[in-house]
């Protein structure tokens, strides 16, 4: 009995220090290279997924025109982003009125990875073509 109890005590503590590892925040110079030139899929809290492509040439792209929500607001929108204290950052000349948001950058594995924005939104997204 001894020896299942200190088997699944390893177990527990191997799983919960391997959780964190998987789940590292990034850097900036790590997030240019995880973002820069993807499309990601960003999962937003209002229950769509929105794809934006993040140029490397500091553009992104976002096009809403197949959701209802693209008659509400411009249906495509180019806008700007760039890396500034460890987050990435973006503006849209009218999405979200024109304001920036910053947001840390969490990586969740190969493809995913989850954000949380300077005002407490947070949410996944998952990358690639």
């Amino acid at each position: 009995m001894r020896s299942r109890e200190k088997t699944l005590g390893l177990a527990l503590l191997l799983a919960a220090t391997a959780a964190p590892a998987l789940a590292e925040t990034l850097s900036g110079p790590e997030i240019k290279d995880r973002i820069g030139g993807e499309l990601v899929r960003l999962s937003t809290p209002y229950g769509i997924t929105l794809p934006l492509v993040y140029r490397d040439d500091g553009v992104v792209a976002g096009d809403i025109s197949g959701f209802s929500i693209g008659s509400m607001l411009a249906p495509s929108e180019e806008g700007r982003w760039w890396v500034k204290d460890d987050r990435l950052c973006q503006k849209w000349p009218t999405w979200y009125e024109g304001r920036t948001y910053c947001f840390t950058i969490t990586s969740l594995g190969p493809k995913k990875i989850a954000w949380t924005r300077d005002d407490g939104l947070s949410g996944t997204a998952t990358m690639g073509r």
